[in-house]
């Protein structure tokens, strides 16, 4: 009975650290956004939606949402993502997305933004934006 508790507590507490994540982008855009365009985004291989209107994509700063992220939609771990930027702006073909340090900060920057996309714990999503995609 003791170690069916313990399974019991050990499966929530795992799915607590594992929150879903929301997408977003400024409620008035009206762009279609597949996973790979949001992929293409992040890792700074386009610049536009599917639309050809300017997208201004934005991380946040190294909170566990940031690392859910990456690890969800980018497939790329934290470390490979810095190593990813890093050569970019090395060889001076790409600067990183503009990162925010919260949640409130992303719904903030992109619901004033036409063009900005970003991302959130989906537990945070406000009527301010609009959700795109929930992984």
């Amino acid at each position: 009975m003791i170690k069916k508790i313990m399974t019991l507590g050990l499966l929530l507490a795992s799915h607590a650290a594992l929150a879903d994540i929301a997408v977003i982008v400024n409620s008035a855009n009206a762009s279609t956004v597949d996973d790979g365009t949001i992929k293409k985004l992040f890792l700074g291989k386009s610049k536009s939606f599917a639309d050809g209107s300017s997208a201004t994509p934005v991380n946040q700063d190294g909170n566990a949402v940031f690392d859910e992220f990456n690890d969800k939609v980018i497939g790329k771990s934290s470390s490979q993502l810095n190593a990813h930027w890093s050569k970019l702006v090395f060889t001076g073909k790409g600067t990183p997305p503009k990162k925010l340090d919260s949640d409130q900060a992303v719904i903030d920057f992109v619901s004033s933004n036409a063009d900005a996309i970003g991302y959130i714990d989906a537990s945070k999503v406000t009527d301010a934006v609009k959700v795109i995609g929930k992984y």
